[in-house]
């Protein structure tokens, strides 16, 4: 029910087609936070479609807590749900693990935590994680992992990977167990912070297990661009070539472009989401922040050379009144720009290996910035 061919490469960078039940997925790909089964910022599934979207990315923990992934699955699983024909993933809850670090405790059994909500104990365990995201029914899902702090202590993130492994193997078992139909695929995830070499053998030693797909954990907390680059193409090195790299949480324009280059062809972020919620919007000409008094009077799109609905139809004014009048249509429509914006970039990435230009895409975006 799925498959993963690569159609061109340039150096390490690669397009593929991935082939699902819900449809072809084309790479390098951007997947689009629907954290609680909607675009934070006022988005329908339609709107997804109408940005470009190819994947829907929502969060297990999330949907655990509120409403429940029985009651999702009673539903019809997270895509009808949502009202979402396309290509869905969920993460683990492994990251929200590592951000609720006041609320958890880890063990090797699994992690016991409060609920952000109202505080009620619970408790996750890598078997519970695949369980919850089978009854999610999303199409490609993740293991159970340990996200840990930047920086972090050599002998404790040794520690944090040998767990992070043992977790993988139990959570491989159990998506066996629930999918032998072949309804959904796993991907695993490296570890390691910034140590290279604990990076480099955690790859060799799941590319062991024969997965679906890869994931890279673990970056963008804190590390410098330069260290973030240089563990990616260390892992990437030591895993499969020929099967599907993620990059999880990960990032501006540039980062992405340079995470292609490296090998990697998945992406997820809530950088355009969470920008465009600020009156943050990206343009083909760098990052503008609508909440300046400059836009006041400025007639002109986001972009002139976008062709999304928000440019087609709407002014920088009028979209700066929508936030300084407190109207939640000013979010609504820079997230749009935004997830377009970046849905666009990953087509012409593609474009741009296709043909072999994609060093002509990343000097135009290093002319930029998009921090």
């Amino acid at each position: 029910m799925f498959k993963y061919t690569i159609t061109a490469k340039q150096g390490f960078a690669k397009t593929a087609i991935l082939e699902t039940p819900h449809g072809i997925v084309k790479t390098p790909v951007f997947m689009n936070v629907a954290t609680q089964a909607a675009i934070k910022g006022a988005l329908s599934a339609s709107d997804l479609l109408a940005a470009g979207c190819q994947i829907a990315m929502s969060n297990t923990y999330h949907l655990n807590l509120r409403p429940g992934d029985k009651i999702i699955k009673q539903l019809g699983g997270l895509g009808r749900f949502m009202n979402w024909n396309g290509v869905t993933a969920t993460d683990s809850g492994g990251f929200q693990v590592f951000s609720l670090a006041k609320l958890r405790k880890i063990s090797e059994e699994g992690v016991s935590f409060a609920s952000h909500i109202n505080g009620e104990r619970f408790f996750i365990s890598p078997e519970d994680s695949i369980n919850i995201q089978a009854n999610l029914g999303a199409d490609i899902t993740l293991a159970f992992d340990e996200c840990t702090p930047y920086p972090c202590d050599k002998s404790y993130m040794e520690e944090s990977v040998r767990r992070t492994t043992h977790w993988l193997v139990r959570c491989l078992n159990k998506h066996k167990e629930l999918t032998a139909d072949g309804s959904q695929v796993l991907f695993g995830i490296n570890q390691g912070g910034i140590y290279k070499e604990i990076r480099r053998e955690h790859a060799k030693e799941i590319s062991e297990l024969d997965l679906f797909g890869y994931a890279i954990g673990g970056l963008a907390v804190g590390e410098s661009a330069e260290e973030m680059y240089d563990c990616i193409e260390t892992v990437t090195e030591h895993l499969p070539a020929n099967k599907p790299t993620y990059l999880m949480g990960v990032g501006t324009p540039l980062n992405i472009i340079e995470a292609v280059k490296r090998g990697v062809d998945f992406f997820d972020c809530v950088l355009p989401a969470r920008n465009g919620r600020h009156g943050h919007v990206f343009t083909q000409t760098g990052k503008l922040n609508l909440m300046n008094k400059q836009y006041e009077k400025d007639d002109a799109p986001i972009d002139s050379m976008c062709e999304c609905m928000v440019c087609r139809e709407h002014t920088r004014a009028y979209i700066r009144h929508l936030f300084k009048a407190r109207e939640m249509l000013a979010m609504r429509l820079c997230v749009m720009h935004n997830l377009f914006f970046y849905n666009t970039l990953m087509e012409n990435i593609r474009v741009g290996i296709a043909e072999g230009k994609l060093e002509n895409l990343e000097r135009e975006h290093r002319l930029y910035t998009y921090q």
